[in-house]
């Protein structure tokens, strides 16, 4: 295992997001949706970094890997709890790399009324993507298409609680 971003960095980059979040919603509500499981770590954290006073947290459930590798379809097993019709959402997910799984969700959010939806990941792998969202409006860190494990990023469920993000 090779550590590429150590838990300092990551906290400090977390921190800049949160402020950068911060200053475009200061004045309205925002919702950040969770992707679970894997956002949960990153998504804590940056909560914690975002100074809104109207804010709220909701989760999705959502896959689309199984043994180390895209399946190539998206399968949503539970959908947030709080009304969609007329917030800004932010989507949050560690990873984005098909990207095929923010589209899905950001388009049925969309078609379900949301007033906007905008997407932050830890990790942007610089890859093309076809048939997903080219880019997250906000990404910690781009990295090459590796694989990585650690703040939420697993290894068939395993490694998700490192809080650095290492190569396997």
């Amino acid at each position: 295992m090779e550590i590429i971003k150590d838990q300092a960095t990551m906290e400090a980059r977390i921190r800049e997001l949160g402020a950068e979040i911060t200053a475009i919603y200061k004045d309205q509500p925002l919702t950040m949706l969770v992707v679970m499981n894997g956002g949960l770590f990153f998504g804590a954290k940056l909560a914690e970094a975002i100074a809104v006073e109207d804010f709220f947290i909701d989760s999705i459930s959502a896959s689309s890997y199984k043994h180390h590798s895209s399946t190539g379809n998206v399968e949503l097993r539970s959908f947030m709890k709080l009304e969609v019709k007329g917030r800004h959402l932010l989507i949050l997910d560690e990873v984005l790399d098909t990207g095929r799984t923010l589209k899905k969700i950001k388009e049925k959010l969309l078609d379900q009324g949301a007033l906007s939806v905008k997407t932050v990941v830890l990790v942007e792998k610089t890859i093309p993507r076809p048939e997903g969202i080219d880019h997250a409006d906000w990404s910690g860190f781009q990295m090459e298409d590796r694989y990585l494990i650690g703040c939420g990023m697993d290894s068939d469920e395993k490694y998700r609680n490192l809080p650095y993000i290492a190569v396997l």
